[in-house]
């Protein structure tokens, strides 16, 4: 079901520094944002989905795959701005556009291409039976264990960061979780307040690693399609 004043708003600056034009590259015969913009789409729940960029080309693509663009970023197009504050831009500027604010917003990063449409509809629900505003995905660690983290000095010394962790068994260990930049929900007012959508009270939502991945380099787009292609 539709939520009224609800905005996916997928923030995807032009520039980027390990990928040439890392939003737009072809990932599974696609550009790697059309993945994020349809699972937004598809997923129903949207009034509005927004791609908030400062970049004509990545506009263009965003509205052939059915995206609405009708601004371009002003402000936060560098590599320093943290992307909460573009996504706080894209919000100001829409409601300039549109006359009135959004309610509810989902942040989409477009580096996520795994994330899908039920994930979108299953954590905007868990959204909804909480009280928190604002809710941001998490992943575990998939086939690594971070209680086993070390630093290494440059004769090869180990430090480990949890000393306590080293002589025990992986399965008696806690389970603990990562932050994952897949999707960030929060209600606008709280995000406009804090400029940060880890606002007061926020809750996470845990999403497997392999539907989280987010594409920062090449070897991270061959290891989503492989995965994709596995699913």
């Amino acid at each position: 079901m539709m939520i009224p004043d609800s905005i996916a708003i997928i923030p995807a600056r032009g520039g980027s520094r390990r990928i040439p034009r890392k939003n737009i590259a072809e990932f599974m015969g696609k550009p790697l944002i059309a993945w994020s913009i349809e699972a937004a789409l598809k997923s129903g729940r949207f009034e509005t989905v927004l791609v908030g960029t400062d970049d004509p080309e990545i506009a263009e693509i965003g509205r052939a795959y059915g995206a609405s663009v009708p601004f371009l970023r002003q402000k936060t197009g560098d590599d320093h701005s943290p992307v909460s504050l573009a996504t706080i831009e894209a919000l100001e500027q829409y409601a300039a556009w549109r006359g009135r604010p959004a309610e509810l917003v989902m942040q989409l990063l477009p580096t996520c291409p795994l994330r899908n449409e039920q994930h979108v509809r299953d954590s905007l629900d868990a959204f909804h039976r909480g009280y928190a505003d604002f809710m941001l995905s998490c992943t575990d660690y998939g086939p690594l264990n971070p209680w086993w983290a070390i630093s290494i000095a440059q004769d090869g010394t180990p430090r480990p960061l949890h000393p306590q962790a080293m002589t025990t068994r992986s399965q008696d260990l806690e389970t603990v979780y990562c932050p994952s930049g897949a999707i960030w929900i929060a209600r606008v007012p709280a995000l406009l307040q804090s400029r940060t959508f880890y606002g007061p009270g926020h809750r996470f939502w845990a999403m497997d690693w392999r539907d989280a991945i987010d594409i920062d380099t090449p070897e991270d787009i061959a290891l989503a399609a492989a995965l994709a292609t596995k699913a």
